[in-house]
């Protein structure tokens, strides 16, 4: 990383700001929670660290629109294009969690977008008799 010294005019100390280089990341993973309220998208490089991420709620749908497909799928979209402009991520592994109505359209705009998906893991958590479950839901 560069680093440039800046003289400020009203302090007489310089202060030092870093430029961060571009790196080009070839591959990634991209981790979808879709609950019931709300989908959660991060795409993350192949150590982990988070490249970008963005939620439907943060593309601007509030209360029951958050929950659609379509919300989710313009959520992925924001998302992705962040990680193909400054990072040029070119092929991506999908991993999916929650029981959520966003999953298929999330995966459905990356492809749209020009990430080219691996592969599809379902990682949603599976209670092996663990804690107790809630009560059966009443309509």
């Amino acid at each position: 990383m560069k680093k440039i010294k800046q003289k400020n005019s009203k302090l007489s100390s310089n202060k030092i700001r870093k430029i961060r280089s571009k790196r080009n990341i070839i591959s990634g993973c991209v981790y979808i929670k879709a609950t019931f309220n709300n989908t959660i998208i991060s795409i993350s490089d192949g150590l982990g660290n988070v490249l970008s991420w963005a939620t439907s709620g943060g593309s601007g749908y509030r209360g029951s629109r958050k929950s659609t497909p379509f919300a989710a799928g313009e959520a992925s979209k924001k998302a992705a294009l962040k990680v193909i402009n400054d990072w040029g991520l070119k092929t991506v592994d999908v991993k999916i969690k929650g029981p959520g109505p966003g999953r298929e359209a999330a995966i459905r705009s990356l492809t749209s977008v020009g990430l080219k998906v691996t592969s599809i893991a379902d990682v949603t958590g599976i209670p092996h008799n663990g804690c107790r479950a809630e009560k059966e839901r009443r309509v």
